[in-house]
């Protein structure tokens, strides 16, 4: 779906939460219009939108798992602004609400209950990677991709790519590589262009390092797995 048509919808829903006077689904739209934000080069605008999130999760009342994801939210707006200092409190943020929020899962809506401990996890890994903390980021991506069910095809896609983006800050080629090939496959699987266009750019990244046998290893069987 292109970024305008999403943006289109995400401002229709947040208009109608408004009329319905409907304040944790208002904090969900703002959310996903902060993520977008965030991958759309806006993270000023992102930061905003996602503590007007957190305002409408104040005015629900009691929801700390909602905010613990909408705090995650904000830390990859600081990030992407290199504001290391407004990035690792909100994780901190993060994860006190996430520890508040323990016991009580079952009273969070619906489209918050995917965000549980392995969610945080590599959540967290991959603020940190868009920081350039990559030696924060890569030992939580891993362990979030250890730990998620092998079926959640979409999410260890994207996971693997921010694990070898990590790996590569780190000049783990080896490493970089075989995670690059677990984001190619699955990016494969589920035929996603998205995931697809972050592999190549992580690919354009390597290009210093064209002639290690692990990245000329990985671009032939990139350029077999996308033509």
């Amino acid at each position: 779906m292109p970024v305008s048509t999403a943006r289109t919808y995400f401002t229709q829903a947040l208009k109608l939460s408004h009329t319905q006077g409907d304040s944790l689904f208002m904090a969900n739209v703002l959310s996903c219009m902060s993520l977008l934000a965030t991958y759309d080069g806006n993270p000023s605008d992102a930061v905003a939108l996602a503590c007007r999130a957190q305002d409408a999760v104040r005015a629900a009342g009691e929801q700390p798992l909602v905010m613990s994801m909408l705090h995650l939210r904000e830390a990859f707006a600081h990030a992407a602004l290199r504001d290391a200092q407004a990035c690792h409190q909100a994780v901190d943020r993060s994860r006190a609400e996430y520890e508040r929020s323990r016991g009580h899962e079952a009273e969070a809506p619906d489209w918050v209950q995917y965000f549980d401990e392995t969610k945080l996890l590599v959540d967290t890994g991959i603020a940190y990677a868009r920081l350039g903390e990559p030696a924060r980021a890569e030992p939580l991506i891993a362990e979030g991709l250890r730990r998620e069910n092998t079926d959640q095809q979409r999410g260890r896609a994207f996971h693997a790519y921010w694990l070898a983006s990590a790996q590569l800050q780190l000049g783990k080629l080896d490493e970089a590589c075989t995670s690059a090939g677990l984001a190619l496959d699955l990016a494969a699987a589920i035929d996603s262009p998205r995931v697809s266009s972050h592999v190549q750019e992580l690919h354009r990244r390597m290009l210093p390092y064209a002639r290690e046998a692990p990245v000329f290893a990985f671009e032939q069987r990139m350029r077999e797995a996308l033509g």
